[in-house]
């Protein structure tokens, strides 16, 4: 494949796995992080001991945090920041890009304010320049896994197949499949909202219920996840395939899965601020759950395991009483 350069702006678990991921194909990446430390070690020893630590980092991966030098002259930009730091961080890229360059985001979350999916976000700071050429990239996928050249499958999604089919060609490689997509819509919502279930999830075994909540949590949750995209234009299709179901069963059940772990502490007992500060990675659930349940509102979606994982969150209920209440509901068809 034709060497081609590529901006990598984040540079925690995921988007340090996808840049190893994309070295592999002899790409020259540039991997943008907003701490100077990471930087530091990873040209010191060649490893984000912070965020992916264990994994030697090719030497064709050049970190930086400068974004005019990481974003300057690139083809592709891969955003892989928490999502509430999104708009922001495009701001301050804006001035560096360029209306040839294809903007991919691998961020998995909604912006709390505004309700926006983060292509939305994308778009709506980038088009006071120019009219941006964007991609989603979403399925299920551990970064240590990715890193580690496990084979793995996802989507990249966008309103323009030529986009989606230039992104699936360069960053596609013999251990990492990606399939196009012209629902973007669905792929975001699926990658937003499992997040939320896998936090139930992990109650489930953080109070060690067994099997059958599990398997009942995970089809509802899809039945709500399927409901709200598609009440936003998605198709019923992609919440069944890789960006839907396969993301979803991954995160509830996975043992690397962040937003399960939260769970499972809070099934045990432990406070959300208290697990928030006990960890350097983002669990994007915790700020979606809150994003989701106003997005239902504004949809008139139903969405009862979403709306009592925000009451857990928000510490106005336990667990054992948001499972009591969610039992409790009147009964109906499927």
């Amino acid at each position: 494949m034709e060497k081609t350069l590529i901006a990598v702006i984040g540079a925690g678990s995921w988007g340090t796995a996808l840049a190893q991921s994309l070295a592999g194909l002899n790409h020259e990446v540039r991997l943008w992080a907003y701490e100077r430390e990471v930087v530091d070690l990873i040209l010191s020893t060649r490893e984000n001991r912070t965020y992916l630590p264990g994994m030697k980092l090719s030497e064709t991966i050049r970190p930086t945090t400068d974004m005019a030098e990481a974003i300057r002259g690139v083809q592709y930009v891969l955003t892989v920041m928490p999502s509430h730091v999104c708009r922001s961080l495009y701001e301050s890229m804006l001035p560096f890009l360029q209306p040839g360059m294809i903007l991919v985001s691998a961020t998995k979350g909604l912006e709390e304010k505004s309700l926006m999916r983060m292509s939305e976000v994308i778009r709506n700071v980038v088009e006071k320049r120019f009219s941006p050429r964007i991609a989603v990239l979403s399925g299920p996928s551990f970064a240590l896994e990715v890193a580690l050249g496990h084979p793995t499958a996802v989507v990249v999604a966008s309103q323009d197949p030529d986009v989606a089919e230039s992104a699936q060609e360069h960053f596609s490689s013999r251990t990492l499949r990606l399939y196009t997509s012209a629902d973007v819509v669905g792929v975001e919502i699926g990658g937003a909202v499992k997040n939320v279930i896998a936090i139930a999830a992990g109650v489930i075994e953080g109070l060690g219920l067994g099997h059958n909540p599990m398997s009942a949590l995970i089809t509802r949750g899809l039945a709500e996840i399927s409901r709200l995209g598609c009440a936003c234009g998605a198709r019923s299709e992609t919440l069944s395939g890789l960006a839907g179901l396969g993301d979803l069963v991954l995160t509830c059940t996975g043992t690397l899965s962040r937003n399960r772990s939260v769970g499972i502490q809070m099934g045990r007992g432990r406070r959300l601020q208290e697990i928030v500060e006990s960890t350097q990675s983002v669990a994007e659930g915790v700020k979606t759950t809150g994003a989701t349940v106003e997005l239902a509102k504004v949809r008139k979606v139903e969405m009862p395991i979403t709306e009592q994982v925000y009451r857990i969150l928000q510490n106005k209920t336990s667990p054992q009483n948001a499972i009591r209440d969610l039992m409790d509901r009147s009964l109906r068809n499927e």
